[in-house]
């Protein structure tokens, strides 16, 4: 198993940056993603650029000067920028300079913003883009909610914890979700899908709390939940005209942190009172309890111990090294991308 700690960026794919609340019309905040220290701004329209968080002139960050929704302006020499990135102006030329600010320009990415998030693409040259990710929302009427942590641990770990159907019963204990007693035996189908896999249709877990309230509804309950790369977990939940669907993403900041960022939508139980302020504050409690054992286990991985994955509960976290490592010999070799896993597979464990 790698044991690099390296978060390799994979192109091809939008990445989740911060939540779309945390950046206020006519502001800018400073944001480090894969170790690049990056600018978001949101102009006067409403619109959100992202720029490489550097002056040209000197490097000193633009985060660190000022602006007005249309323009940035360095604090060091007043060199201004426009939300493109290209220079505007340069104070301190004369008349009769040769230099041409036109000819000057900050790098920028490209972004974009979909349920409640703020993302963006790092091009290597001119492919068109993919599809912004989206959640999947069966009805028009429904909440959105978005949690946000940073996590000390590396990328892969924190990602294969979001698929690793074992730790519930001890990661989860709570009272309204489920106990340390509980674990049984499970079984569910696998299969492959484009860049990822899927756990197929099933009815979930008896022994979550959670889920039984959705019996309210007297309809059949059922759960999908998907993987995809690069970093993307996906569950749906369906009980008849109801539904709850979530997504999870973690992105690295540098090689020794990472962001989780989970966004729900809903339209269950809409008419209890104060919904939204309960799911946040559950929803905190479970994310904190993830965040707090993947740094329990980045302290351990820092002596770098050996390590192994079993058969079973572990073969999800095997899937994604060989999607991973997939998709990097087929950029690397200019072929196209084949999904490791081909057909169909059962696995069986206790959770």
């Amino acid at each position: 198993m790698d044991q690099s700690g390296k978060s390799e960026f994979l192109p091809g794919f939008w990445y989740a940056a911060l939540p779309s609340e945390e950046l206020r019309r006519k502001g800018m905040r400073r944001q480090r993603l894969f170790g690049l220290p990056l600018l978001f701004v949101r102009d006067g329209s409403g619109a959100v650029h992202a720029l490489d968080d550097h002056c040209p002139h000197r490097g000193i960050p633009l985060s660190d000067g000022s602006f007005d929704g249309w323009e940035i302006e360095c604090c060091y020499h007043g060199w201004r920028f426009s939300c493109s990135g290209q220079c505007t102006a340069i104070p301190s030329l004369t008349p009769d300079s040769s230099v041409n600010p036109g000819r000057i320009k900050v790098r920028t990415y490209e972004s974009a913003e979909s349920d409640g998030l703020i993302w963006i693409y790092k091009r290597k040259s001119k492919e068109p883009l993919p599809p912004v990710p989206f959640l999947e929302k069966p009805s028009e009427n429904y909440t959105l909610q978005v949690l946000s942590r940073t996590m000390r641990c590396e990328m892969d770990h924190g990602i294969i914890g979001l698929m690793d159907p074992a730790h519930g019963p001890f990661v989860h204990q709570a009272w309204w979700w489920r106990t340390g007693k509980s674990i049984h035996e499970k079984e569910k189908r696998f299969e492959p899908i484009d860049y990822g896999f899927r756990m197929s249709a099933h009815n979930p877990s008896s022994n979550s709390a959670a889920y039984k309230l959705l019996k309210i509804y007297g309809e059949p309950i059922t759960t999908t939940i998907d993987f995809v790369l690069p970093n993307r977990r996906i569950e749906k939940i369906r009980s008849g005209k109801f539904w709850y669907s979530s997504l999870a993403v973690v992105t690295p900041v540098d090689e020794l942190e990472t962001r989780l960022d989970f966004v729900a939508a809903w339209n269950v139980f809409r008419g209890v009172p104060f919904l939204k302020s309960i799911q946040r504050y559950f929803g905190s409690k479970f994310i904190d309890q993830d965040k707090r054992i993947m740094e329990k286990q980045a302290a351990g991985l820092r002596d770098r111990p050996n390590l192994m994955l079993i058969d079973g509960a572990d073969t999800p976290a095997k899937w994604y090294f060989q999607l991973k490592n997939a998709y990097q010999k087929s950029v690397e070799e200019g072929t196209e991308f084949e999904n490791p896993i081909h057909e169909p597979v059962t696995l069986r464990w206790r959770s």
